[in-house]
């Protein structure tokens, strides 16, 4: 739930991606995966 909070943030360009606490990053990076939006994934 809270990963899929962060990911909409992110998609919204309101929450920056380096801001998604590490314990999160795999489950936000899926979702954004699976939304067509990978590009927004900063590694």
């Amino acid at each position: 739930m809270v990963a899929m909070f962060f990911a909409q943030r992110i998609i919204f360009g309101i929450t920056e991606y380096k801001v998604v606490p590490a314990t999160l990053r795999e489950q936000v990076d899926a979702i954004l995966t699976e939304s067509g939006v990978e590009f927004l994934i900063e590694k």
